[in-house]
């Protein structure tokens, strides 16, 4: 005779919800079920061609849990050429991210024009973007370069390239503040942001910029004067105010017996190598009883510095 077995007490029932409760994989903030999206103006500027890949979320089952962390640090190394050891020690959160928000990452700068060996260039100078999520996190930051600065699409690859940085700084944060106070210095029309000049955005007003506006009119330089030889000149705010600024001017003045209204004229001088170029070039013409020029002695090159030199030096013996 088939035994019939008695429907389960609701206490059972109570139990058994209880326990699937508790059983069930945790939800995980680095990636949220529902993704983000970057704004439509964003949308209207980048090609349609370019397709985003859905974002994967979940963690992988314990029993797998060693072979799909194995395949993440293969996939890393070998197709990405990044230190998986530098990145799990500055990124500990990339221990537990999935392999498919990596790939959601690398999607996102192709997708920008930047090549898989640029690509693993940026994530192992910056970890950190290995968990970022593309559009939380990266593509605003396309979207104020392109949108806001103004930065064409061709050379958003390029102000990347160049300057990583930009995709660890918040917009709102850092970016956007910096981006105004440039503009109203005067970096606007031929002057405006492109990709050689987007590393300025990374840096800070109060604490890089102003400073060295403040060191150069110490030297008795007009306001307007240093802006005109920072927009000439932008690299001008990139450099240290103590381990560059200060050395080049004070060898100018005392050992060159310059004049601050010829660094006024080529500030293309702080550019140049003090101990590699300055120095070098200064001394053979002091050697030879020659002056020149700031823009004459340092821009051309070492042959033709040289050959200049030579070409002086057969004058004054001619002239004898």
């Amino acid at each position: 005779m088939e035994t019939i077995k008695p429907w389960p007490s609701s206490l059972a029932i109570t139990k058994l919800h209880s326990t699937a409760i508790v059983n069930r994989p945790p939800q995980t903030l680095l990636f949220p079920q529902v993704s983000l999206f970057p704004s439509p103006k964003f949308h209207a500027q980048i090609p349609s061609s370019i397709a985003r890949k859905p974002q994967l979320s979940g963690h992988p089952s314990t029993s797998n849990s060693g072979l799909l962390f194995r395949e993440k640090i293969l996939y890393l190394e070998n197709e990405l050429s990044i230190d998986s050891h530098k990145a799990l020690t500055l990124n500990p959160d990339f221990r537990s991210a999935p392999l498919s928000a990596v790939k959601s990452v690398e999607h996102c700068f192709s997708s920008m024009g930047i090549e898989r060996s640029a690509i693993g260039r940026i994530l192992d100078m910056h970890p950190k973007l290995l968990t970022s999520d593309p559009d939380y996190n990266l593509y605003p930051v396309f979207d104020f370069l392109l949108n806001d600065v103004g930065i064409p699409f061709p050379d958003i690859r390029k102000s990347i390239i160049r300057c990583p940085r930009l995709l660890v700084c918040s917009v709102d944060g850092q970016l956007r503040p910096t981006f105004d106070f440039l503009t109203n210095l005067g970096f606007i029309g031929r002057n405006s942001i492109t990709c050689h000049t987007a590393l300025l955005l990374v840096s800070n007003v109060e604490a890089t910029l102003l400073p060295k506006i403040q060191y150069l009119q110490s030297l008795g330089l007009s306001y307007d004067e240093v802006v005109t030889m920072v927009l000439r000149s932008p690299g001008l705010l990139t450099l240290s105010v103590e381990n560059n600024l200060v050395p080049k001017v004070d060898y100018f003045l005392k050992e060159m017996k310059g004049d601050v209204s010829e660094l006024k004229r080529f500030p293309q001088y702080f550019s140049f190598s003090l101990e590699r170029k300055i120095k070098p070039r200064h001394r053979l013409l002091v050697e030879h009883g020659f002056w020149v020029p700031l823009s004459v002695m340092l821009k051309i090159s070492d042959g033709a510095f040289t050959s200049r030199l030579l070409e002086m030096r057969l004058r004054t013996v001619e002239g004898r």
